[in-house]
């Protein structure tokens, strides 16, 4: 019931345990009577090991020690009795507190909506140790201290474990109010410790998706459409029924299911498999029409995003306007484990194993598909080899195959869904196509003094849960982001926005709008400042004047650069700084040529403001990934279309970033004490604008159109 939803609820676990959570509505209310439910963050067994309940999926970004460090750091805990198991789907409980009543992982959003909750379940279960202790004694709870998983108290010399006074503890009223320590006496935020999900993905433990298995477990590919849109006209499965191990061939939505008892009987059945597709309600366009017709789209207004001042008059009365057009392709993202799931549905509903993003989501769409009551279906959140948000969409695509055919092929089955890599650079959900078109004016003295800025492209929430709050006016913020924001100090100011309507599925990318909005503005910014003669870096610091968190992120990366200081022959120096997700990052790409014209990036200097570094080096870690997925975008990767066809297959076409193109890398934090804003995107959007401002200086061309393969020939661009 709705009345006895709880913001932090304790409750005993088996008598023995003490267990703490919170609740998404705000209040802080205990119930004494309360047995243990699988809804709480943090439980303490009587062998001393402190399990500490991750809402948030663990997909490599380091998120299950981020949460584990903040509430290990007001407990008190020893970190090497510390571990992290995955939270059951429930959204009372497990709320994401920035994205509304949902679990669910994204948005950097992690470490950011739960570092003020992890922190009082935290100092509410050291209360609780330190109470239970002084009961036990009888002495003055201010004289007991904890310190790494152990209570003392030093007058008498007592001592005892946070396991043998669990037990203790769990019976106690929880207190009302707690006090958080000051950062001065952090022992665990902002150092560095071991990652809790290190050893196991080191030694090969780790259990993933495609690593589950189960007594009698089948396996389903789908078979799925040539061309978007297109549906199932009609089936010949004669010769995948002869394929040994085939059990099931069955239609769902997305297309044909071939069920068998591997995965490469799946394959081979699959292989055999004869459909025939309508395709008269598909897409048919190919990449090239549609930039043509996106051009055509950014030479007229749009939907206002931003408006500040003339800037139509600003540019009628320039000395010099300068005008750009930028062109990005579709992207995949590729993670490294390919989508999949398993489901079983028995007579007491539908268990469901997989490295669930948006676990409310999955589970709805699981409900839905079966027929069942949300809380029927029982959520097992895995660990997941990538996502960069492949894995969270807002229809739960992939739970919702899995649900299917298991549902068509019947109770008491384990199946597991794999998506093959083809299917999974094929099969649609795509970082959308988008064209820019720029223009600026300068005055006499180079100043700027009007920017238009027209973006075209599909949206990404139209049709979403996310639609009401994200679309305004006819304008998806999210297709905007980084541009209608633009914290540079220019006068006269327009951001307008064509939303087309393409029948190729799209979905966030990592870091979403930043991912072409920050090429664009800040590439373009540099093309002002070399029309005006000027250092880009000081055209920067000139109109940040009043965003002090962009000027300091800026000047850190440009001194540990040494932006100004001479460069051996042949190599060159660009920067750019954007702001995504409440963090600023700055990069500077040093910068030469390869054999065959394209650019080699030798080094990357990244500062990062992103408030409070739980963890510097998961810090660190995701600014170097966050740069080699942008790296990868900026060279190599695209998705394009032929008469609706994806031309793309595998990682041969679909060329992410090889180990000799990874630039060296060095990460500087900026010291501060704010809350922890995020760091799994941030550090994709300035890499490719940093690049290409090298670049230019390197060779004097302005790559307008990514990826910059484009800039040589066909024949050779997988040289």
């Amino acid at each position: 019931m709705v009345t006895r939803r709880r913001f932090l609820q304790s409750a005993t676990l088996a008598g023995t345990a003490l267990l703490v959570g919170f609740r998404f509505d705000g209040r802080r209310v205990f119930a004494a009577d309360e047995v243990f439910a699988p809804n709480a963050f943090v439980r303490i067994a009587p062998d001393n090991t402190v399990t500490i309940v991750g809402k948030h999926l663990e997909m490599g970004q380091g998120s299950y020690t981020g949460l584990a460090v903040i509430l290990a750091e007001e407990l008190d805990a020893d970190w090497a009795q510390v571990k992290v198991e995955a939270a059951p789907a429930d959204a009372t409980r497990y709320n994401n507190l920035k994205l509304g009543p949902m679990q669910a992982t994204g948005g950097s959003t992690s470490l950011a909506n739960s570092w003020e909750q992890l922190r009082r379940a935290g100092a509410t279960a050291r209360a609780m140790l330190v109470e239970a202790a002084a009961q036990e004694w009888s002495v003055p709870a201010a004289e007991i201290i904890v310190d790494r998983g152990v209570v003392s108290h030093p007058p008498s010399g007592r001592q005892a474990t946070f396991g043998e006074l669990a037990s203790k503890a769990a019976t106690l009223t929880p207190p009302t109010q707690v006090t958080l320590k000051d950062p001065k006496d952090f022992k665990l935020v902002g150092k560095v410790v071991r990652r809790v999900d290190g050893a196991a993905k080191t030694d090969g433990s780790a259990k993933f998706t495609l690593d589950f298995s189960a007594p009698g477990m089948l396996t389903a590919l789908i078979a799925r459409p040539p061309r978007f849109g297109a549906i199932v006209k009609s089936i010949d499965a004669i010769g995948t029924r002869r394929v040994k191990g085939v059990t099931h061939v069955v239609q769902v939505p997305s297309g044909v299911a071939v069920v068998a008892t591997s995965f490469w009987a799946a394959r081979k059945g699959r292989e055999a498999l004869r459909v025939t597709w309508d395709e008269s309600r598909a897409e048919r366009r190919g990449s090239d029409d549609l930039f043509t017709a996106y051009r055509a789209l950014a030479l007229g207004p749009g939907q206002p995003a931003r408006r500040e001042g003339d800037a139509a008059g600003a540019l009628r009365r320039a000395a010099k306007v300068i005008e750009a057009i930028y062109e990005f392709p579709y992207l995949a993202h590729a993670p490294m484990e390919p989508l999949d799931a398993v489901v079983r549905v028995g007579a007491d509903g539908c268990d469901y194993w997989a490295g669930s993003q948006l676990q409310t989501i999955d589970q709805a769409a699981i409900a839905r598909t079966l027929g069942l009551p949300p809380e029927k279906v029982r959520v097992h959140t895995l660990l997941a080899g990538g996502s960069f948000g492949r894995r969270g969409t807002f229809e739960g695509d992939v739970a919702g195959e899995a649900a299917a055919i298991a549902k068509a092929i019947g109770r008491d089955k384990t199946v597991k869904l794999v998506w093959t890599r083809e299917d999974d650079i094929q099969g649609g959900k795509y970082r959308p196509l988008y064209v820019h078109r720029l223009r600026a004016g300068l005055d006499a003295q180079g100043n700027i003094i009007g920017w238009e800025h027209r973006i075209v492209g599909q949206s990404l929430m139209a049709g979403t849960p996310f639609e009401r709050a994200l679309v305004k006016n006819g304008v998806d913020g999210t297709s905007v982001e980084g541009a209608a924001n633009l914290p540079y100090d220019i006068p006269n100011l327009t951001v307008e926005l064509h939303t087309t309507q393409v029948g190729v599925p799209v979905h966030s990318w990592r870091s979403v709008g930043s991912t072409h909005t920050a090429y664009s503005t800040e590439t373009f910014l540099d093309e002002l400042a070399h029309a005006a003669g000027r250092d880009p870096l000081e055209v920067r610091r000139a109109l940040l004047a009043k965003h002090p968190r962009h000027l300091g992120t800026l000047n850190l990366a440009a001194e540990k650069a040494g932006w100004g200081e001479p460069l051996p022959a042949g190599r060159a120096r660009g920067i750019a700084v954007h702001e995504s997700f409440d963090t600023v990052v700055a990069q500077v790409a040093e910068v030469s040529r390869r054999p065959d014209g394209l650019p080699k990036v030798e080094r990357v200097v990244c500062a990062v403001d992103c408030g409070t570094a739980v963890n510097p080096d998961v810090v660190r870690s995701q600014m170097e990934g966050g740069i080699g997925f942008g790296l990868a975008a900026a060279l190599w990767s695209e998705i394009t279309l032929v008469h609706g066809r994806v031309q793309q297959r595998n990682f041969d076409g679909y060329r992410p970033l090889r180990i000799e193109d990874m630039p060296a890398v060095e990460v500087h934090i900026v010291p501060s004490g704010a809350v922890p804003t995020g760091v799994g995107e941030p550090g994709v959007p300035p890499i490719a604008p940093a690049v290409a401002n090298a670049f230019f200086q390197l060779s004097g061309q302005r790559a307008r159109r990514l990826p910059f393969a484009r800039l040589i020939p066909a024949g050779i661009r997988t040289a």
